[in-house]
């Protein structure tokens, strides 16, 4: 095989990023293990344990229940899973802020239950009029988001919880992208901070785990024993994970990158981001760009398409929100160098659109 695989110089909108070098190390001892099958591969169910333990930690937590998932799409689809289960009624819906991510959508059409998006706010929050006006007595679930995919925001996660709670439906946070850096912040986004049921806190984003490594943390074992189904043939009695054969490299790594990380290496990880980000925001201001103010390590910019295009050309992974900005998250790769050329990149394209074509008369 002659491809190799992506290079992390030039990317700036992925929320995965290049794993921690123990992260990586312990990838690999573990590729041929599966935690879907613990009677079989018992390290690796025990480093399961100690991955949601650890999870439970960042996420405030004490005595967490979950598994590690393949990403956020699966824990989200897994927490409208367990709501549907304990709904009492036939018809269910779930209430989500249109910044939630696309997920949902896949949950609701797997699941068979009646999505109902609610617009945001000027902050670009859940707006909680909305979703006060779309919950009744078949909500199962309200969601939240802490660190939208498009603009970094936290939804106030309190106060969902208790429209949650006055429905009897559950409260449900993705904080998949957010959730290793909202620790270090003054955000109610956790378990201390609200009656969160469920909640989606990727270890593979902002963990520095190697991909696949998504989590899934429950309020109690009770929640996840609404996904357990039988395994007659395998030394378990049941199985609550959506998949069956599992990676044992992202339980291992995950662990491992929490060990190597937990607080102080992502607190600094975090202050660098974040910086990196508020520097780009400010550049990309002083040459006249809007830009949605980075709360957190995120930056949107009403960059031109025709502008967008070209720096892609130029080998910029980049992407663009739904409304059309330019979007760069400041993950862990991204080093001030590397926006200072892309900010070269893009003040050698608006020299190049401001000079005259020459006539030929």
């Amino acid at each position: 095989m002659q491809i190799e695989p992506q290079a992390f110089d030039r990317v700036l909108s992925s929320m995965c990023t290049e794993p921690h070098p123990v992260a990586r190390d312990a990838a690999e001892r573990f590729l041929a293990t599966n935690p879907g099958d613990p009677g079989t591969y018992p390290s690796v169910s025990a480093l399961e344990e100690d991955a949601i333990a650890m999870l439970g930690t960042i996420a405030g937590l004490e005595d967490p229940a979950g598994y590690i998932a393949s990403g956020g799409t699966e824990a989200n689809i897994q927490a409208v899973r367990i709501a549907r289960n304990r709904a009492e009624t036939r018809t269910p819906n779930v209430v989500m802020p249109e910044s939630a991510h696309f997920s949902f959508q896949k949950a609701a059409d797997i699941l068979g239950v009646e999505l109902r998006i609610v617009p945001t706010d000027d902050r670009h929050r859940a707006d909680l009029e909305a979703v006060r006006a779309s919950v009744d007595g078949s909500t199962a679930l309200v969601g939240g988001v802490a660190g939208t995919t498009e603009y970094g925001r936290v939804d106030p996660i309190p106060e969902l919880g208790e429209i949650a709670r006055s429905v009897d439906a559950m409260l449900h946070v993705d904080a998949a992208w957010g959730g290793f850096v909202l620790p270090f912040t003054d955000y109610e986004w956790n378990f201390e901070h609200a009656p969160v049921d469920t909640m989606a806190i990727d270890p593979h984003k902002m963990g520095q785990a190697a991909v696949p490594a998504g989590g899934l943390l429950a309020r109690s074992g009770e929640l996840l024993d609404e996904l357990a189904v039988d395994t007659p043939y395998l030394e378990s009695t049941s199985q609550a994970t959506l998949t069956g054969t599992r990676s044992g490299a992202g339980v291992a790594s995950a662990v491992a990158a929490m060990e190597e990380l937990w607080p102080e290496g992502y607190r600094r990880q975090y202050v660098r981001s974040q910086n990196n980000a508020e520097w780009l925001a400010d550049a990309l201001e002083k040459r006249g760009y809007e830009v949605v103010d980075p709360t957190l390590p995120l930056v949107a910019a009403d960059v031109p398409r025709s502008t967008f295009d070209a720096l892609r050309a130029k080998g910029w992974r980049i992407s663009r929100t739904a409304t059309g900005e330019l979007r760069i998250v400041c993950m862990p790769h991204v080093t001030r160098e590397m926006l200072a050329s892309f900010i070269g990149d893009l003040d050698r394209l608006e020299v190049r659109a401001s000079v005259p074509v020459a006539s030929d008369d």
